[in-house]
């Protein structure tokens, strides 16, 4: 990781300005790019409203928000940086030209990775004379808050390219994991689209609220979740014998539960109810104020899974 020291950041919308801001707070100069009419001023807005909680969360040496600099022009803004994050929108057309015109102006040794929620690397590099360079690292929103970074790469990525990316996000305190097969939506998203599913649905259907469900999840299977994952919650739950006790025993019924699970469309009737049912569960607080007292939690549970060797 010694070589990277410069990042640039391509695409500096939500998820671009956490990755920005991230980058930063772990000591690195970022130069910045995003073609938007004021693209700029929104970036430095962001960095510093994330500053406050990467402050409580702890600073690298060197970590300033000043070490950020910013282009409208690519050429420009790509010069001189050892690792792209790309943040640019989720179009694969957009997303071909952009690596086409990245893999021309930067060495074929500085990678590029894209946080693209669910197009493939292998179509994305087929636009680039270096394929081998191009890689996903996808993040989970808020990137510079929540570690879990989804590393993929596509058909004709290197071995090397992998293993260096992979390298990187843990040497910088992400929490990478290796995606093994190319699949839309990658493996969190997966997870999520499958549970919002089936929360639809339950909506849709009438058999809970909007705010019945959050509750469900926020103060049910949320809370073990936010420690460990399904595999090892399921595995404590079967007692000594584990989780094959759990399957064996709960198997025949969850598998009659999955046969049940709706198929919901996301109708202009169904986001209506979602949308007035959300209005409903804030019950009047301001839907902008949940996002810093949710960070601020989240900073703390953060920080206690860091200061634990008790967890996997």
């Amino acid at each position: 990781m010694d070589e990277i020291r410069c990042i640039g950041v391509v695409g500096t919308g939500t998820i671009g300005a956490s990755w920005a801001a991230y980058f930063l707070a772990r000591g690195f100069d970022v130069s910045a790019t995003d073609p938007m009419p004021g693209a700029e001023a929104k970036l430095r807005e962001a960095v510093r409203a994330h500053w406050p909680i990467l402050t409580r969360m702890g600073l690298a040496a060197g970590a300033l928000p000043e070490r950020l600099r910013f282009s409208s022009s690519l050429a420009e803004a790509l010069q001189g940086v050892h690792f792209v994050q790309e943040s640019g929108p989720e179009r694969e057309d957009l997303k071909l030209a952009l690596f086409r015109e990245m893999d021309v102006l930067l060495p074929p040794d500085v990678i590029l990775a894209s946080s693209s929620s669910g197009l493939l690397m292998s179509k994305v590099q087929g636009a680039c004379t270096h394929p081998e360079r191009v890689v996903l690292g996808h993040p989970f929103n808020p990137p510079h808050m929540i570690p879990l970074v989804e590393v993929l790469g596509g058909a004709l990525t290197s071995p090397e390219t992998v293993e260096r990316t992979m390298a990187f996000y843990a040497a910088i305190g992400k929490r990478p994991i290796l995606v093994r097969k190319e699949v839309p939506g990658h493996i969190a998203n997966r997870l999520q689209a499958a549970l919002w599913r089936e929360a639809f649905h339950l909506v849709e259907q009438g058999v809970a609220t909007v705010a019945d469900v959050d509750t469900a999840i926020a103060y049910g299977p949320g809370l073990r979740w936010a420690l460990m994952g399904p595999f090892l919650n399921m595995h404590l739950g079967g007692g000594e014998g584990g989780i094959r006790h759990m399957l064996d025993h709960l198997g025949a019924p969850i598998e009659s539960w999955w046969d049940d699970l709706g198929t919901p469309r996301i109708t202009e009737e169904l986001k209506q109810q979602l949308t007035e049912g959300v209005a409903a569960a804030l019950e009047g607080r301001d839907g902008a104020a949940l996002a810093p007292a949710r960070d601020a939690l989240l900073a703390g549970l953060i920080d206690a899974k860091k200061n634990t060797d008790k967890l996997p």
